[in-house]
């Protein structure tokens, strides 16, 4: 094995053409880490979100891009099952997936569902990571109930309606435009087209009146105060992310009038030890929705590794529907 591998860092905060591929040292597995030969790695916003400087990496996560990927582990560190040697793993990492070859926590790797490529396998930890610590465990979504996912065509929210409705409840997700709502519709999902409707008024149309029990959102801003107008008593709140941003007009009477709850989380700066205990939740109650539901990412493109910035820059125009990979064609048999 050659003792380089091709890597994609920032040269500087800017953006996509500060993306270079450039050949670094590959990485050794340390104490419960394993390393991965990728196959293919995950762009995520927080990637876009790293290279504007909007969101800094943590101080202990490498330069190299991406938060996903898809491949064999090839070695194992000190007290890693030596079984775990040559698994093909889809896995969580802090940082270094736009890579060859990257290292990631033991207990942070999933085994890949039958029937999935490693291009499919690298669009689905993060997304998994996410929707069920955020959907499921801090929104608490039961079946039977209603919720509302924003950014329904990406692919966090394409991912998040399938298992939703796998999970037994009933999805309202918001999409830009006739052709993107169609895709969403497909996939189970009733379309709202944010461009053309007034949300909170749909919404509780849709709902007969009632609302909805979760809002999955990823505007923050001015969004939220549109969110609680629909929210049924009881209702929670979950913000991914702030495109619109992270300040929010937030009527409290109307939040303690309803009994609303209102929670946010990001994975990257989670300890291992709660990263491990997602995965674990992960492993039981998701993993099996892809096999008996048939659950499967929504990809829109895969490009080389050395186009990341041109994967930046069509998950930045918002054009796609479901996921953007890269594969790593060093790596390819």
């Amino acid at each position: 094995m050659s003792a380089t591998m091709q890597a994609v860092i920032a040269t500087a905060t800017g953006g996509p053409e500060v993306l270079e591929l450039v050949d670094r040292p590959i990485p050794a597995p340390g104490a419960g880490e394993v390393l991965i030969r990728v196959a293919a790695a995950g762009v995520n916003r927080p990637d876009v979100m790293q290279r504007t400087g909007a969101l800094p990496a943590p101080p202990d996560a490498p330069d190299i891009f991406g938060l996903e990927v898809a491949g064999e582990v090839v070695a194992v560190g000190e007290g890693v099952d030596s079984a775990l040697d040559g698994a093909e793993v889809m896995a969580l990492v802090k940082g270094g997936g736009y890579a060859g070859h990257t290292v990631a926590k033991a207990a942070q790797c999933l085994p890949v569902p039958a029937g999935l490529n490693p291009r499919e396998a690298a669009a689905l930890p993060e997304g998994l990571f996410t929707i069920w610590h955020n959907l499921f465990d801090r929104g608490a979504l039961q079946p039977g109930a209603r919720v509302l996912i924003e950014g329904g065509a990406g692919g966090i929210g394409t991912l998040a309606i399938q298992l939703a409705r796998a999970w037994g409840a009933e999805v309202f997700a918001t999409a830009g435009g006739a052709a993107k709502c169609a895709r969403i519709e497909d996939l189970g999902a009733t379309a709202i087209d944010y461009r053309t409707a007034d949300l909170a008024d749909e919404v509780l149309r849709l709902t007969g009146g009632a609302g909805v029990d979760v809002v999955l959102d990823i505007l923050g801003g001015e969004a939220v105060t549109r969110h609680l107008a629909c929210m049924a008593p009881g209702g929670r709140h979950i913000g991914l992310s702030f495109m619109q941003g992270m300040v929010a007009p937030v009527d409290l009477g109307l939040v303690m009038r309803k009994g609303l709850w209102l929670s946010s989380s990001t994975l990257r700066p989670k300890s291992d030890a709660e990263k491990a205990a997602i995965a674990d939740d992960v492993c039981t109650h998701l993993l099996p929705l892809l096999a008996r539901a048939g659950v499967r990412p929504v990809m829109s493109a895969a490009l080389p590794l050395r186009h990341a910035a041109e994967a930046h820059r069509m998950l930045e125009s918002g054009e796609n529907v479901g996921k953007i990979v890269l594969t790593c064609e060093e790596n390819a048999a």
